[in-house]
C-alpha cells in the first residue's frame, strides 16, 4: 500500500524512529523483538527472501496495515481484521478511579490478565513497549491500559482489559482516557485498533472521542 500518512505503516514508522531500539532488520524487513510483538513491515528494497530469512531466524511474523499482502514463501496462519481510530481530544465525562503505575515487575500479572482477556496480541514484554497503568482490587490487578506503537507524532493506546469479575464499574473508560490525555499531554495524536465485527466496542471507544480512519488487518505468517 503506498501511503503519505504515517499511521498507514504505523508498524514500519514505529520502528523506523522511536522505537527503532526493539527492531529486528533482515534485508529490506524490519520486525519487533518477539518477545515484545510480532509485528514486522518492509521497506521500499525489501525482498520476499527477506521475509523468509527473518521469519526462519526469530519465528512467526506479522503484517498490520491495510490490504497486506502475504509475501512468497509465507503462510497465512491468523488474522484479524480491525479498524484503526484516532483522538485529538478525549471526551469529558466517566468515573474517575484510583490507579496506579505499572512495572516490569507486575508484568506476570499483567500477561495472566491479558491472556484471560484476550484484549489482542500479548507477550512476555509487551507491558514495556510503553507506560502501563492499572487498577487493583484487594491486591489483585484486576484493570489495565497502556501503550503500544509509537512514532513520531503518534502513540497508540492498547492492552485495555478488565477481570470479568470487575466490569460494569467504568475501569476501562477510565484508564483510555488516563492514557489518552498523558499522550495528548506530550503532543501527540492518539490512536488505537478495534476489531471489526465488535460494534459496542468501537461505539464506546467513539464515546471518548475516537473516530475511524482506515481498516487495517493484522496477519500473521510463518514459513511455508
Amino acid at each position: 500500500m503506498s501511503s503519505n500518512h504515517p499511521l498507514d505503516r504505523a508498524v514500519w514508522n514505529a520502528l523506523s524512529t522511536r522505537q527503532a531500539p526493539l527492531s529486528i532488520r533482515e534485508g529490506g524487513v524490519m520486525r519487533f523483538d518477539p518477545a515484545y510483538a510480532l509485528f514486522a513491515a518492509a521497506g521500499p528494497d525489501a525482498r520476499a527472501d527477506d521475509w523468509v530469512a527473518l521469519a526462519r531466524e526469530t519465528g512467526r511474523v506479522a503484517l498490520f496495515e491495510a490490504d497486506p499482502v502475504v509475501p512468497p514463501g509465507l503462510v497465512e496462519v491468523d488474522r484479524i481484521d480491525c479498524l484503526q481510530m484516532t483522538a485529538t481530544a478525549m471526551s469529558a465525562g466517566g468515573r474517575e478511579v484510583a490507579f496506579e503505575a505499572l512495572t516490569d515487575a507486575d508484568g506476570p500479572e499483567m500477561l495472566a490478565l491479558a491472556a484471560l482477556t484476550q484484549p489482542g496480541p500479548f507477550f512476555s514484554k509487551t507491558h514495556l513497549l510503553g507506560p502501563f497503568i492499572g487498577i487493583r482490587h484487594e491486591g489483585a490487578l484486576v484493570a489495565m491500559a497502556g501503550e503500544r506503537l509509537s512514532l513520531d507524532g503518534f502513540s497508540e493506546v492498547s492492552g485495555v482489559c478488565t477481570h470479568p469479575d470487575h466490569r460494569g464499574h467504568g475501569y476501562a473508560g477510565a484508564l483510555m482516557r488516563a492514557v489518552g490525555q498523558r499522550i495528548l499531554d506530550r503532543g501527540d495524536t492518539v490512536f488505537l485498533h478495534a476489531r471489526i465485527g465488535h460494534t459496542d466496542t468501537i461505539a464506546f471507544y467513539e464515546t471518548l472521542g475516537f473516530t475511524p480512519r482506515i481498516k487495517p488487518s493484522y496477519v500473521v505468517m510463518d514459513v511455508a
